[in-house]
């Protein structure tokens, strides 16, 4: 998919035009990252769907290794690999470089709080020992994620996927909650190895002084969609009796943000807006989501660490 780009992208890819196995649609307009993947993965028909970000670089093995774990339960559904950051800027990929060079951990999995902060788990760290086992975690994070169609299938919402209010910024999250919510597993492969050049987000965290730090090099567009999309999927996906339990940790870090936001982020306040316009979608969407779940509140709360 490309989804209006500006640079030389469609030069680039019209290298490949005559490829048999390979469709690239053209997008007259940037439709954002939620409604671009779901446009792809309407055009596919595979039991499993890799969602890739154009600036990750797989090892040649990931999907190979990430499928055989989908073989082994039929209840999971994604599966995420361990990526390392890829540091070479935003060049075109260049076959000479050695990626392996990379030893700081990207990504292993998503990882939510009782506050509802989410993080990438490992993030900023060196690639050690302690990320080289399997495991179960609570989401994919939406850099390099693989899903089984089934369990996409499973947790639309109309003919959404992603949702495309979010546009982009936290629709993966979103979705991992989803599928939560419906008892699908997400496991983390740490054999499927990749390396992304992410933007945003030095590391996983959870001093509030750092916190700041990380915020300031987020770009104003970035500040406005996390914002507003966090509050969105919170509407959508929370249950009640376990936001009641989680309140002395989500509560304090609640007021802090709108604070924040209120007294030093005034750009942002346009997010304001725009998320209670979209409150009244969100809440037919949070009927839907708890009309079909399957996990019990005891289930879901092992997740908020």
């Amino acid at each position: 998919i490309d989804n209006a780009s500006t640079d030389k992208t469609v030069d680039y890819l019209k290298r490949f035009k005559n490829k048999s196995n390979l469709r690239i649609i053209y997008n007259k307009k940037n439709i954002g990252f939620a409604a671009g993947h779901n446009q792809g993965i309407r055009e596919t028909q595979g039991e499993f769907i890799l969602c890739l970000n154009q600036d990750v670089v797989l090892n040649k093995d990931f999907i190979r290794k990430a499928i055989k774990i989908f073989k082994k339960d039929d209840q999971i559904g994604a599966v995420q690999g361990r990526l390392l950051r890829w540091n070479t800027g935003r060049s075109i990929l260049n076959k000479s470089i050695n990626y392996d060079i990379s030893h700081i951990i990207d990504t292993t999995g998503l990882v939510i709080f009782k506050n509802r902060r989410i993080i990438n788990r490992g993030q900023g760290e060196i690639n050690e020992n302690h990320y080289k086992k399997m495991n179960e975690v609570f989401g994919a994070d939406g850099a390099a994620p693989i899903y089984r169609r089934k369990a996409l299938e499973d947790v639309k919402i109309k003919d959404e996927y992603f949702d495309e209010d979010f546009f982009c910024y936290k629709e993966d999250v979103d979705l991992a909650w989803r599928l939560r919510l419906n008892q699908w597993k997400t496991i983390y492969q740490p054999k499927s190895i990749a390396w992304h050049d992410r933007t945003s987000g030095e590391s996983a965290t959870t001093r509030y002084i750092d916190i700041i730090k990380e915020r300031l090099k987020v770009s104003r567009f970035g500040k406005y969609y996390a914002f507003k999309n966090q509050r969105l999927m919170q509407i959508k996906n929370e249950q009640i009796i376990i936001l009641l339990k989680h309140f002395p940790w989500f509560l304090p870090k609640e007021i802090a943000s709108w604070i924040y936001i209120l007294f030093f982020e005034k750009y942002t306040w346009r997010a304001i807006k725009a998320l209670f316009n979209q409150i009244p979608n969100a809440w037919q969407k949070r009927k839907i989501i708890m009309n079909n779940k399957k996990a019990s509140a005891k289930e879901m709360n092992r997740w908020f660490k």
